[in-house]
């Protein structure tokens, strides 16, 4: 699809190619590489699953397709420029980012130094420094056989991340490196990655961040992945299994829906597509609040593959909405591998846990390992989904909790006094964001 083509000037004054399309919530769409929004490959249609419902803002990277050629200069601060004149363009003030490949250190520095801009933060085929590529020696004789010989030098160059897991995608990849840049201009730019590192200003992003990246790649190796999720205050890395780009392969499309679910979760960055979930009405905003989340969902999906993984989960999800419903139980939303959910009675809250836990521990074939955490209290509620510490803490609580127990915070256990449940005091522990310790307690529900 070719989209209309407007121009912005960076700092040093390089002339940035970029196009505006959709409706919704605003997400900047960084460019993985030497590709152009105007001839884009037809794999790269799997991003309508995240564009669907969303003000799409894209661009071609300085020295590639419509932006301006011959350049000499690639350095982070000048794409960072590139992509702070695009945001000023089109006159956004919050929005949400994706960046993937080339492009991912510029998306993390943008969203490190203009943190009340970036709303939420998607990464694919991440890199913490361009060094972590490959040895020196070899990134010298790559550029030398670039220099030497364009045709085949740019095949070895898009055949580092495919020959092996979508070879004839390689072969499209080089044909469109040949057409979008000059020779020259990829010398200049794969000297600058190679120099490039972003690790030390990562601890300024500030957002919720979704890494993706598969764990068998080699360039760039799954442990700088790794290495970028263990330093980004609020990242989650999502491991996927074999080599290549999260948006190739069979499991494409279920990782593009992952990205979609990570922007819906919240109600600025949800698609228009997505349906907010209606919260039954109430004379009182004092609501229990759950969270469930299976433990080990990554290395079951590698273990299971994903047709069988796939499988486990929706019984996962049937039997989660089935006692929710059976309960008086809200979804509010899921994460994939979990779900929050709503109660206007503490007790049906407790119970509804109680009753999840004797459904998964009675499944046959693949066990499912959950865990549970509750919280009461009054949260936020604002197009159908629940905000504020009430929400938070009864997340913390539920990350405390091992595959099969379900921790509550002390208020509920509190409310539940003479109801004839089961409590052990799990001590006190200081969650993320909150100054004052706070009592957990398990419930006992085995019989």
């Amino acid at each position: 699809m070719e989209y209309q083509a407007r121009y912005c000037t960076s700092a040093d004054g390089t002339r940035i190619a970029y196009c505006v399309y959709g409706e919704g919530p605003p997400l900047v769409r960084c460019p993985r590489g030497w590709e152009s929004f105007n001839n884009e490959l037809d794999e790269s249609r799997v991003y309508d699953l995240l564009e669907e419902g969303r003000t799409v803002v894209r661009y071609d990277p300085r020295g590639v397709g419509l932006s301006q050629r011959g350049v000499s200069s690639f350095k982070l601060d000048e794409l960072v420029a590139d992509l702070e004149a695009v945001v000023a363009a089109v006159g956004l003030t919050r929005f949400a980012m994706w960046g993937g490949a080339f492009s991912s250190a510029a998306a993390m520095a943008y969203a490190a130094r203009h943190p009340e801009c970036v709303q939420r933060l998607l990464v694919e085929y991440v890199m913490a420094r361009g060094s972590d590529v490959m040895p020196r020696a070899n990134f010298d004789a790559l550029i030398g056989m670039v220099r030497t010989n364009w045709e085949m030098g740019s095949q070895v160059l898009a055949d580092l991340t495919s020959r092996t897991s979508h070879p004839t995608w390689g072969i499209s990849v080089a044909e469109r490196l040949r057409q979008n840049m000059e020779q020259d201009d990829l010398i200049a730019m794969l000297t600058d990655l190679y120099d490039m590192a972003v690790l030390d200003q990562l601890p300024r992003i500030q957002c919720p961040t979704l890494i993706l990246h598969r764990k068998e790649n080699a360039i760039p190796p799954f442990a700088s992945a790794q290495e970028v999720a263990s330093v980004v205050p609020e990242a989650r890395l999502l491991a996927l299994p074999g080599s290549g780009q999260a948006s190739v392969g069979e499991d494409a499309e279920a990782n593009l829906r992952a990205e979609a679910a990570f922007l819906d979760e919240d109600s600025e960055t949800r698609s228009l597509s997505a349906a907010p979930p209606t919260l039954p009405a109430s004379d009182s905003a004092f609501r229990t609040v759950l969270f469930t989340d299976i433990v080990g969902h990554t290395d079951m999906m590698s273990r299971l593959g994903d047709e069988k993984g796939r499988d486990v989960l929706r019984e996962h999800e049937r039997i989660t909405r089935e006692v929710l419903a059976a309960n008086g139980g809200t979804e509010v939303k899921t994460m994939g591998d979990g779900f929050m959910a709503s109660f206007g009675s503490v007790t049906k809250a407790v119970e509804c846990a109680i009753a999840l836990q004797r459904a998964f521990a009675e499944r046959e074939c693949e066990p499912l390992s959950v865990r549970v955490g509750l919280n009461a209290g009054e949260p936020i509620e604002e197009d159908g989904d629940l905000f504020g510490a009430t929400v938070i803490l009864a997340s913390r609580i539920s990350a405390k909790a091992e595959g099969g127990e379900i921790l509550v915070a002390d208020t509920v256990r509190g409310l539940c006094s003479g109801k004839g449940f089961l409590f052990a005091d799990r001590g006190e522990f200081v969650a993320k964001g909150f100054e004052e310790p706070v009592r957990v307690y398990e419930v006992r529900w085995r019989d």
